[in-house]
């Protein structure tokens, strides 16, 4: 079989075992299978597939069509500027949340050497985005999974990049000041777990899940993230569309100053907390 023959079978099989982006997952796995650029593809369609990469090839379909993230079988992605490994030990950066690193950075403009902290940092995304983009700045992050804490580890050395990466609850090994706290912390609700999507279910749960309305740890994080942050600091929290307004109200009956944004497809998924001066000395209730 050629080149242009194995992607039309690996397409046929993804598009019978129901994967979402069957053409697009095809071509990539098998660009990853043999090694090949997109450019190297179109030059050499026509070519045959000698047989120890072939079989490689079904391998990797057979595993994509069972609904084993495509992530997951490439072993990387790029994200926010950076490289990262991915696997079973922590959740895939996924695209929306590269708008947050986006954000984020847009709100320490003409600050010098911000200290930041991503919480539940999972694979290192965003403290790793966030360094790269301002090197200067002290970056820390914090995952409650050990092997969560490795993995963002690995990919730190991998970026070249110096970020100070624990194993914490929350904010608990960072007593501050802190100028921005990034949580990107599990946010669906427990009863997704039984219709979530197939390739959702290699992501830990650890990862995913948060109470009966997926806001538990958004309310743990933020009394601490009161008592941590400087004076001007500023709190982004990725949330589920469903439950980002309504935390967000939370907030401003606790005192803060919150506000909605939305990701690129409109929904309101992102939300910025902060706490005057005048404020920051009064005992607030916790949301």
């Amino acid at each position: 079989m050629t080149l242009r023959e194995h992607l039309t079978a690996a397409v046929q099989t993804l598009k019978e075992a129901g994967v979402p982006s069957p053409e697009y997952d095809a071509r990539a796995l098998i660009l990853h299978a043999l090694n090949l650029s997109s450019t190297a593809f179109l030059l050499r369609g026509s070519e045959g597939v000698d047989e120890i990469d072939a079989e490689r090839l079904k391998s990797l379909v057979q595993q994509r069509a069972a609904r084993l993230p495509l992530q997951h079988l490439l072993g990387a992605v790029e994200w926010g500027g950076v490289q990262l490994r991915v696997d079973r030990r922590a959740l895939i950066p996924r695209p929306e949340t590269e708008w947050l690193l986006h954000l984020a950075l847009a709100d320490v403009v003409g600050m010098t050497a911000p200290r930041v902290v991503d919480v539940g940092t999972g694979t290192g995304a965003l403290a790793l985005g966030f360094k790269a983009a301002r090197p200067e700045a002290t970056v820390l992050a914090a995952d409650l999974s050990p092997e969560a804490v490795a993995l963002a580890r690995e990919n730190a050395l991998l970026n070249l990049l110096d970020v100070g990466i624990v194993e914490s609850d929350l904010l608990a090994a960072f007593p501050g000041p802190l100028d921005l706290i990034l949580a990107n912390l599990p946010y669906l609700p427990d009863g997704d777990r039984a219709h979530a999507d197939p390739e959702v279910r290699h992501d830990p749960d650890l990862a995913l899940y948060s109470g009966p309305d997926g806001l538990a740890l958004a309310r743990r994080l933020i009394p601490q993230a009161r008592a941590a942050l400087a004076p001007a600091g500023v709190v982004w929290l990725e949330l589920d569309p469903r439950n980002a307004p309504a935390f967000a109200a939370e907030l401003r009956s606790g005192g803060w100053d919150a506000t909605l944004h939305s990701d690129l497809t409109g929904r309101e998924r992102f939300v910025r907390a902060t706490l005057s001066p005048s404020r920051k000395g009064e005992t607030i209730p916790a949301v």
